[in-house]
């Protein structure tokens, strides 16, 4: 497994190919929309998935956790499906989810699925979380005030490859914010050169492309990739 440092405001992060941030100097970790129970959410409409996403999700933070040891978890968001989606987890899934927030400082940050502090886990909730000159939301802000570390659009990027294009998740950054691609299992994504994630990097960025054990970085220039490493 090899990350990729990147800096935001002068600050150094570490990218995980899992798709997770590590700041050092913090001890801090980061996911963005785990959207934990979806599968069930989907159920309760008829749309019948395996009810395996939550089981899932939180193998691949556990491996996150053990790899990094944090002192800090901070969760951007979305982090369940629905505002009852705490409610459903299996115990076995609530009793490994509750175990990491005894473990842990946990940050739940308030996203757009999840208004309302999860039912029955523990952490700490809020709109947002400053570190230094980093602030932790789920949507960004026009122009932010600090460096800012976002979720909500599950970016994507697309490369061409020997058997074709390949579309992945993948971070987006530039010198003063970092967009968070979607941890989650059953998430899916939007395109780096989509208008919405385009307008909040006007002068373009870098593409970090999730690969099996480490990423591939795009130079991103006004919504087309320019050059590829």
């Amino acid at each position: 497994m090899i990350a990729a440092p990147v800096h935001i405001v002068d600050e150094r992060l570490m990218l995980d190919p899992m798709g997770a941030l590590f700041w050092p100097a913090e001890g801090l970790l980061a996911v963005s929309d785990l959207h934990l129970e979806k599968g069930s959410s989907f159920a309760r409409r008829g749309m019948l998935l395996p009810p395996w996403d939550t089981h899932a999700t939180l193998d691949r933070l556990t491996l996150l956790l053990r790899r990094w040891s944090p002192r800090v978890v901070v969760a951007l968001g979305d982090s369940f499906h629905d505002a009852q989606g705490s409610t459903r987890l299996p115990a076995t899934e609530l009793n490994r989810l509750n175990a990491m927030t005894m473990a842990h400082r946990f940050i739940w940050v308030q996203g757009n699925h999840d208004p309302a502090p999860p039912s029955g886990i523990g952490g700490e909730w809020m709109e947002s979380f400053l570190a230094g000159p980093i602030v932790f939301r789920h949507q960004a802000m026009a122009a932010p005030a600090a460096g800012e570390v976002v979720g909500h659009h599950h970016p994507k990027a697309c490369v061409r490859a020997r058997a074709g294009m390949v579309s992945r998740p993948c971070f987006m950054t530039d010198e003063r914010r970092l967009m968070m691609p979607a941890f989650g299992a059953y998430t899916g994504g939007l395109d780096v050169r989509d208008p919405a994630i385009v307008r909040l990097f006007p002068r373009g960025g870098r593409a970090f492309l999730l690969g099996q054990d480490r990423l591939f970085s795009f130079a991103i220039g006004r919504g087309r990739a320019v050059g590829a490493r």
